[in-house]
């Protein structure tokens, strides 16, 4: 189990990373890894309390973690905004602690930011879609949006790691409020 911190790939220079939690991270990953520009994905555990949780752990929910996915993209190629509408359009970010039929605080939504700029994005993003699921009648988006700083990414034991790719017919949490992301008047 290695730990990754959020700071930037110095050997990397042009990535970016950004740290997402939608319910279960097998799906979501997947989502995120099928987008052009970004360059890896794993999936691992994130704002929670212990140090170096086990899958198991973090299923009881005693740690705090929330299942969650690394995104490592080139800002060239594919904006930290597209990936933020893919975030609120993949799940139900109105769904407190839970997706579909997976329950409990392993499965919040949660984006976890690695610079100022990430957290502004983040924010405004949060309004914008907040604004389109008022206009649908849908309730308030519980995600939190806080910075990674304060959370170590502890990745997840490697049967997770693109557990889709190894299982394509697996388990894919596909739980949204089938409301798109409005597109912005550029």
């Amino acid at each position: 189990m290695s730990h990754h911190s959020n700071e930037s790939d110095p050997s990397h220079p042009d990535h970016e990373v950004a740290y997402f939690a939608t319910g279960c991270f097998w799906g979501a990953e997947r989502r995120f890894w099928q987008l052009t520009g970004v360059i890896e994905t794993s999936v691992g555990y994130m704002g929670g309390a212990r140090p170096a949780p086990s899958y198991e752990q973090v299923c009881t929910g005693v740690t705090g973690h929330a299942e969650s996915v690394e995104v490592r993209f080139d800002p060239s190629k594919i904006t930290y905004q597209r990936l933020l509408e893919e975030f609120w359009t993949m799940h139900d970010p109105t769904s407190l602690n839970k997706q579909g039929g997976d329950i409990g605080t392993q499965y919040r939504s949660a984006i976890f930011t690695t610079n100022d700029l990430q957290e502004q994005s983040a924010l405004a993003s949060r309004e914008i879609y907040q604004s389109a699921l008022d206009q649908e009648g849908i309730g308030k988006i519980v995600t939190e949006i806080t910075p990674a700083t304060a959370h170590p990414y502890w990745l997840a034991e490697d049967y997770h790691q693109k557990y889709l790719a190894k299982h394509p017919n697996g388990y894919d949490c596909h739980s949204s409020t089938g409301v798109a992301f409005p597109s912005l008047v550029r």
